[in-house]
């Protein structure tokens, strides 16, 4: 028993000395979350966060119905959402700029405008998926006149260009290299 004691008293130093330090993590998490959703009748509306248990650092409506967006995904294998901005200087981040012209696989969708705010609905439904790392479903109890609320929530990688130019790519879960959805931010001085 006794020549038993140093090597519990040893590993027991060893535990508390390896239990005191602060050890980083074996794999740090550097993705981005975003999520797209909106009622299938509705617009679709674009969350972008950098730690999907805050508040998303960008949020914007985008001109495309839900609906039109589900038969675009399923039509093709990519899908290629870019927003564009126009301005005079570089004063601001390139997410902070408000006014886009948004492009779905090269075609011209429309214009829209970043929010500064969440609406009431949309911090419910950011509220709902905080636990969903990734995944597409409807939300249940949360339909209305324009259908039943959808949702596609991924991580993706975040490629900075330069100042001007942000692309996020999707990560898919089962490895594969493949980019089925990405969106891209450019900005064009004047």
């Amino acid at each position: 028993m006794f020549k038993l004691l140093p090597m519990l008293t040893t590993g027991c130093k060893m535990v508390a000395l390896l239990g005191g330090r602060h050890r980083k993590p074996l794999l740090a998490d550097k993705a981005t979350t975003g999520t797209l959703f909106g009622y299938r009748k509705g617009r679709l509306s674009l969350a972008i966060q950098e730690d999907p248990h805050r508040p998303p650092m960008f949020v914007i409506e985008l001109p495309i119905q839900t609906g039109q967006l589900h038969k675009e995904m399923s039509s093709s294998d990519v899908l290629r959402i870019a927003l564009e901005t126009d301005t005079k200087t570089h004063k601001k981040k390139l997410l902070e700029e408000f006014v886009w012209a948004v492009y779905s696989n090269g075609r011209k969708i429309g214009y829209s405008i970043r929010r500064m705010n969440m609406s009431d609905d949309e911090v419910h439904v950011m509220g709902l998926l905080r636990g969903v790392s990734m995944g597409a479903g409807v939300l249940p109890g949360l339909e209305n006149a324009d259908g039943d609320l959808t949702y596609i929530r991924a991580r993706f990688d975040r490629v900075v260009g330069s100042k001007d130019c942000e692309s996020f790519y999707m990560i898919n879960p089962d490895g594969t290299s493949a980019q089925e959805l990405s969106i891209f931010f450019l900005r064009v001085i004047h």
